[in-house]
């Protein structure tokens, strides 16, 4: 009892000694309960300084306009203060405080920090401060990081441990700069990244920004853009506005960044602001009736005031980043009875009570015009604001509570952990067990500062500790402000965790629909983005033959690999078409059906030169080399199957050695004949004797034949061809076809083709008026125009018809063959079947000594009968001799 006397003695000695050292009344601090240990506060009870940017002399600070959360705040601090002395956490160990006004300002708040770190009313200034024992022993403050700025050098100099439930700038993590300054909250660098995130999280790459004009406002932002433009988002715009709610400018500075949101394209608005603040923002643009969606810091995300504003539905959607929320025991039931303990004085709580259920003459006037004309038409000030409907009811608003404070629980759990901290702290620090603590509470604040540090404790979500820079390793709660029939709640739509990357949120919770928030509209596959000055604003360009895009939003098209290719604007490649002559394609079934034909053709022509083999006409015809013609003719055939269909490269490389070297037979056969057919109808001369004896048939053609296979063999060894795929003008197909590698020794196979042709030609055209009967100079003249004429239309159009190669060479093949089947074969086929009685040897017989007998000498014609007949020929000769006289 005398320990409690002298306690209360103390701490009304210390408040007498406060007001006579400063001439401003005790509401500055403005409560009080002592305590063996006391624990400073600074809150924000008040958010308006009046007059502070016209002050012209260092007098008192009038502050202005209760603020509700800030008070929720201070009394959840009061609620755990005597909670912990309530139970055995630090037996024998009271705890008291001393809770200061800051204002909101930081001027302020330096003077409220000076009051809590005097001693008996004054302040000593000390080279060193190791062995000073200041009264308060910690603080718990500042709300807001430009105030925890300012006041946490001060606390420096005596390593006094300050602990904000709130204050979460970045710069407040620099241990060298704010050694004594922890937080139960994450610093903004996860903030602002928890943000970022979750606007990209929404594929929103176009936002704007605004931020207070302060060290806080100015490091949310800064960090945010940084922040955002390593996940591709985009800053439509960066706008200040004042910190301080009085500033005289302050209505200016609105409407400016009133008219940037309303002409801005983009639809997402990330807001570093007070609550004060938005709600005169949102003032301004409800009037202009302009809805974006809302991105809220910790500063308002779950700001009641903010949420109870009228038409704050029309507002748009509002996404916010909340610290993690909590349940403080007992504390509802603390806020339903609500009053200063014993020993205890409370300056704020009487100012609430009075405001809130006092029954003044503006109330009264303010009723009396709610109920002649309407809420809107009336006057509401901000004392209006906070008062009950109920108001003049209570006869003794000292005594009065209702729900109202209720509405804040949700933002006072960082309050509650920061007093457990210090109690923790102070149990480690006095050695404290469940009955007793071993040391005095006289001791430095810097030694308690030692114990917060390492402090490790648990609550309902987890264990609770300080990570190397004095911040929580708790993350973040996303909220989604849920409206309708103008009210507002919070809903947890996700978690943003400190140790693991991403968001989590579940869009199954949010209700509104979800808005696009774009610079450009975004690029469809098929399209790529062109980008302009700032990387999210771009035009659409579609991807170029050979490349495509398959997702939205791409930045380079990707190649087609392999045998693929893509038209223009493509969302994928295709195989493409391959381009041969096809067995099913008409043209190809015409030059199957003729060479089939021509091969039948052969067979049958065969079939009748056997049947008639011994007759003259055959012998005449060239005996048994008209089955080597015949088979040529059929190789010749069988090679335009191999231009036909697929190529690969056996069939590149046999088909034009098949072609050249058995048409080549073919025509040293007809040379053969040429030659044949002059040595016999000429006159007998000693050049023609000097003929008859390299006149070897065999050896003349397997001469021919085998120069053309050195030629095609030579080619086949040093340039052979290959298949050949390229590209058409419709870029979705592919030729394949033969490339014959050196044109060189194509063209020399043809050109000794040709070569052998115009020989045939000279030689027959030189026998042309040899008798008719037994001349078939006509035929190989006319055969070797035909080849000569096919082949020399065939060089141009090979050349030019690169498509049709295939197509063009087998025509000339067939036209080639057909040519010499029309004249070589079937004419000697007509006479064995249609003209028996003249293919017998005595009309043989006497033909030719009719022809002999007019054209030529008996010697000639003995040796001619010799030529072409043969056996025959020598009995035509004993029947020649025998004639002689008479002829």
């Amino acid at each position: 009892m005398c320990s409690q006397l002298h306690m209360l003695v103390l701490g009304c000695a210390l408040l007498v000694n406060l007001v006579t050292s400063c001439d401003y009344p005790i509401d500055v601090c403005g409560a009080f309960a002592p305590g063996d240990v006391i624990i400073g506060g600074l809150y924000p009870c008040h958010s308006n300084v009046g007059n502070i940017g016209n002050r012209t002399q260092p007098d008192n600070f009038q502050c202005s306009e209760f603020g509700i959360r800030a008070f929720v705040r201070m009394l959840a601090m009061i609620h755990t203060i005597e909670t912990i002395n309530e139970s055995n956490l630090l037996p024998g160990i009271k705890l008291g405080y001393m809770i200061c006004d800051t204002c909101a300002d930081a001027t302020k708040a330096i003077q409220s920090t000076e009051l809590l770190l005097s001693n008996n009313g004054s302040k000593e200034v000390k080279c060193s401060y190791t062995r000073s024992v200041p009264t308060v022993k910690a603080v718990i403050g500042a709300q807001y990081s430009e105030v925890s700025i300012a006041v946490a050098k001060l606390f420096n100099l005596h390593l006094i441990p300050q602990i904000s439930p709130t204050s979460s700038a970045s710069i407040l993590s620099d241990k060298v700069r704010y050694p004594s300054f922890l937080r139960t909250i994450p610093s903004d660098v996860h903030q602002t990244k928890a943000l970022a995130e979750l606007v990209a999280r929404f594929k929103w790459n176009w936002v704007g920004v605004i931020a207070n004009d302060d060290d806080y406002g100015k490091s949310a932002l800064q960090s945010f853009v940084a922040n955002a433009e390593q996940l591709g988002i985009c800053i439509a715009f960066q706008e200040l506005i004042p910190a301080y709610i009085g500033h005289g400018d302050i209505i200016n500075n609105i409407k400016t960044v009133a008219n940037k949101i309303q002409n801005s394209s983009a639809n997402v608005i990330v807001a570093f602001l007070k609550s004060e603040l938005i709600i005169k923002l949102f003032t301004e643009l409800l009037e202009r009736n302009v809805s974006k969606t809302w991105i809220a810091s910790d500063s308002w995300s779950a700001a009641r005031d903010v949420a109870s504003m009228h038409n704050i539905d029309k507002v748009g959607n509002i996404f916010g980043v909340s610290f993690k929320l909590g349940h403080i025991p007992g504390f509802e039931e603390y806020l339903k009875n609500l009053r200063p303990g014993p020993t205890a004085t409370n300056k704020f709580i009487e100012e609430y009570k009075r405001l809130r259920f006092e029954c003044t003459e503006e109330f009264v006037n303010y009723t009396k015009c709610v109920s002649a004309s309407s809420e809107g038409a009336c006057n509401l000030t901000e004392s209006l604001k906070l008062k009950s409907p109920m108001a003049c009811n209570y006869t003794d608003p000292s005594s009065a509570n209702d729900d109202l404070l209720f509405e804040n629980i949700d933002v006072t759990y960082s309050s509650h952990i920061a007093v457990r901290v210090v109690a923790h702290a102070l149990r480690n620090l006095l050695k404290c067990n469940d009955t007793a603590c071993e040391r005095h509470v006289d001791f430095p604040p810097w030694q308690l500062l030692k114990e917060i540090k390492e402090v490790n404790f648990s609550q309902d979500d987890g264990p609770f500790y300080f990570d190397k820079n004095g911040d929580s390793a708790n993350g973040y709660d996303f909220i989604y402000w849920v409206t309708g029939n103008g009210h507002s709640k919070f809903k947890v739509v996700g978690i943003y965790k400190l140790n693991k990357p991403g968001v989590e949120v579940d869009e199954s919770l949010i209700t509104g629909v979800i808005p696009e928030s774009k610079c450009s509209e975004s690029c469809k596959p098929g399209t790529i983005k062109k980008v302009s000055n700032i990387s999210c604003c771009y035009s659409c360009i579609d991807c170029s033959e050979g490349t495509y895009s398959d997702k939205w939003d791409m930045v380079d098209c990707l190649s087609c690999s392999g045998k693929t290719w893509s038209q223009k604007g493509a969302t994928q490649c295709r195989n493409k078409t391959e381009m041969y002559l096809h067995w099913d394609e008409g043209y190809a079934i015409v030059l199957v059906t003729f060479g089939s034909l021509g091969i039948v053709l052969l067979f049958i022509i065969a079939v009748i030169y056997t049947v008639n083999l011994k007759t003259p006409a055959v012998k005449a015809a060239g005996g048994n080399l008209c089955y080597l013609i015949v088979g040529s003719l059929m190789l010749s055939f069988c090679s335009i199957g191999l231009f036909i269909g697929k190529p690969n490269q056996y069939t590149c490389q046999i088909r034009q050695p098949l072609y050249g070297i058995s048409f080549t037979i073919c025509v040293s056969c007809i040379l053969v004949k040429s030659f044949r057919t002059i040595l016999a109808f000429k006159r007998y001369s000693q050049v023609q004797a000097k003929l008859k004896k390299i006149y070897k048939p065999f050896l003349i053609i397997l001469f021919c034949a085998v120069m053309q296979g050195v030629i095609c063999t030579m080619w086949l060894i040093f340039d052979s061809p290959q298949v050949e795929e390229r590209s058409t003008n419709q870029t979705m197909e592919v030729l394949i076809q033969c490339s014959e590698g050196s044109n060189v020794g194509f063209g020399i196979m043809l050109s000794y083709i040709g070569l052998l042709a115009f020989i045939c030609f000279v030689l027959a055209f030189k026998g042309r008026k040899i008798p008719h009967t037994y001349n078939e100079t006509g035929y190989i003249i006319f055969s070797m125009l035909v080849y000569l004429f096919v082949w020399v239309c065939f060089i141009p159009i090979y050349v030019n018809k690169s498509e049709q190669r295939s197509a063009v060479q087998a025509s000339a093949i067939l036209a080639s063959d057909y040519g010499i089947i029309c004249c070589h074969l079937i004419p000697k086929c007509y006479i064995m079947l249609f003209k028996k009685e003249a293919n017998n040897e005595q009309r043989y017989m006497d033909k030719l000594r009719q022809s002999t007998g007019s054209v030529f000498s008996v010697e000639s014609a003995m040796a001619t009968a010799k030529i072409l007949l043969g056996d025959r020929g020598q009995r035509c000769n004993d029947t020649l001799r025998k004639r002689r006289g008479s002829w």
